[in-house]
């Protein structure tokens, strides 16, 4: 996850995007990215030692100059990632976070046991908080669960 994040960080600038952008095209030198960008060589050099230090790309020399290339392997790592997740909201949507066995490991406990009163799965089918509504809203949010941490100290109807 932080080789990741470093990635995201990495590109977290429009002049590093378009970089990236322009060496998928080809490999190009400092100078010439320079020219493309519209700014100084140093600003360029510093974007390509950020982009560097995230594997996004390397430099090869090519006579007095070094052409930059981008490690697409990197890319198609970010978009494997963002799939799997996109994925993997899909499955927990409809899951109450805090019946999830490895909640415990995750949440302290203050955390876990407010969990329910900040974080319904589905709250535009709520008036408001989870304490605030009915059985019924709390029902048509969650499903029809026993016990459900947001029923506790409510009349549960089922």
């Amino acid at each position: 996850m932080n080789k990741i994040v470093s990635i995201f960080k990495a590109l977290a600038d429009e002049n590093r995007l378009k970089i990236i952008e322009m060496l998928l095209r080809g490999d190009l030198c400092v100078g010439a990215l320079a020219h493309r960008l519209g700014i100084s060589r140093a600003a360029v050099s510093q974007h390509l030692q950020i982009l560097s230090n995230a594997e996004l790309i390397s430099g090869q020399r090519r006579g007095h100059w070094i052409h930059y290339m981008v490690h697409k392997e990197a890319l198609e790592e970010i978009s494997r990632v963002l799939g799997e997740m996109s994925r993997l909201r899909k499955d927990v949507e409809a899951i109450c976070l805090k019946g999830l066995p490895m909640a415990g490991e995750i949440y302290d406990k203050r955390r876990l046991d407010k969990m329910c009163m900040d974080c319904c799965q589905r709250p535009e089918r709520l008036k408001g908080k989870p304490s605030e509504c009915s059985p019924d809203q709390i029902k048509e949010c969650h499903g029809d669960v026993k016990d459900h941490p947001c029923l506790e100290g409510k009349d549960q109807q089922n």
